[in-house]
């Protein structure tokens, strides 16, 4: 009898395990019986190579990878005329949902405010370095390789945990189980001596031409979250990846689509796909990517409306010239919903003390709304656009149980 996986993608290389020594002197406070369960050997991941392994995609599973990367294309295509400022909206959108899977949160606000400085704790800066870390992606798009990917690793974590940030572990790492040890997890990843030779690999992989580029995406990064090179932001790199990817075959030209968005919409099935993955069945990974795209579009789709509609409202109720400087801060707004004198002198090349005329005027026009009664390191925040990008996130949904 014929199994599911075997029937769904035959031949495809499941991991396999080895036993392995576990050495640790931090047991804490436990019993005999505990300690002694916690000093014997673990089972660790042996990545398979998949550089030369092929993939028949079913004939549905084909027909929904199709339809998904037309549907890509078509939205990438539609924007393009108008990359600013969807470009940058929707990698911010993109970055604070793909954080969310994580599950570190924040409201569109927070993360504006940690993108000047004016927030320093909690998640949104943690957030903030995840856009950091995507745009290295996409940046990076024309060479994926080790180095790219530690370098993007490096935006991620560079300012919040510098002793690892752009470097492999060179220890085990686990997913689930305790704290403790790897006994017990719900996978433990490959000891750190197998990483370099797994990424390798997957480089290569990647730089392959004869797979469907969305199905060859989602299997390079289900690959890569096997793998587990990092300590930790092994998931948001991932998918800071699985964006290069589809720039890197030109899936997508000028915009990023806000795929992880789709993948919250059930984080179960997204995990679950991953662990099917590992015992050889890729077309669940597949599936679930092919799925967040068409997700991701229509809730992209109704953001990009959505501020099309704010800007035409702002043009309804300010008062200026058409060639008036304030329409060039109403354009960056779009983009940065939260500004200062300095973020808007920047952006406008001019002095900050000649920003606070068009400020003005856009608060007495009830576009802005300042929020700081300071005479130094003034904000002012755009309503607006603020409860728009709120609302994209509201309808990603709600992070759902599951494990990384």
């Amino acid at each position: 009898m014929v199994s599911k996986t075997e029937q769904r993608s035959p031949a495809w290389p499941a991991v396999e395990y080895e036993q392995l020594p576990w050495v640790s002197s931090e047991f804490g406070p436990v019993s005999r019986s505990a300690r002694r369960r916690l000093a014997e050997p673990y089972d660790a991941a042996i990545v398979p190579t998949i550089v030369d392994a092929t993939i028949a995609l079913p004939s549905e599973v084909a027909a929904l990878v199709e339809e998904a990367a037309a549907e890509i294309a078509r939205f990438d295509a539609e924007l393009g005329s108008e990359i600013a400022p969807f470009s940058a909206v929707l990698l911010r959108s993109e970055s604070a949902a793909s954080s969310r899977i994580e599950n570190l949160t924040a409201s569109a606000r927070a993360i504006a405010e940690a993108e000047l400085g004016a927030r320093r704790s909690g998640n949104s800066p943690l957030i903030v370095a995840n856009t950091r870390a995507m745009t290295a992606a996409v940046e990076l798009a024309g060479q994926i390789d080790g180095e790219a990917i530690l370098r993007m690793h490096e935006a991620l974590l560079g300012a919040s945990a510098p002793t690892i940030a752009g470097r492999w572990r060179d220890e085990q790492v686990w997913i689930g189980g305790s704290n403790v040890s790897p006994h017990g997890a719900a996978f433990v990843p490959p000891q750190a001596n197998r990483v370099v030779p797994a990424i390798e690999d997957l480089v290569r992989y990647i730089g392959r031409d004869d797979v469907p580029v969305l199905a060859h995406a989602a299997i390079a990064h289900a690959q890569f979250e096997t793998i587990h090179p990092f300590p930790d932001g092994n998931g948001r790199t991932g998918r800071a990846i699985l964006h290069a990817h589809l720039k890197h075959k030109a899936l997508t030209r000028n915009v990023t689509v806000p795929i992880s968005a789709g993948l919250l919409v059930d984080t179960d099935a997204y995990f679950a796909a991953l662990t099917a993955y590992r015992a050889g069945d890729p077309m669940a990974i597949v599936e679930q990517v092919a799925n967040a795209s068409f997700a991701a579009i229509g809730n992209g789709r109704t953001l990009v409306d959505e501020l099309r509609q704010v800007r035409a409202t702002w043009e309804e109720q300010v008062a200026a010239r058409r060639d008036s400087a304030v329409w060039k801060v109403v354009d960056v707004l779009l983009r940065h919903p939260v500004v200062n004198a300095a973020l808007l002198a920047a952006e406008l090349g001019i002095a900050p003390q000649n920003t606070y005329r068009l400020l003005g005027t856009l608060v007495d026009a009830g576009v802005l709304v300042e929020f700081t009664d300071k005479k130094r390191n003034r904000l002012w925040r755009a309503p607006d656009v603020l409860d728009a990008l709120d609302r994209f996130a509201a309808r990603a949904g709600r992070r759902r149980a599951g494990r990384p």
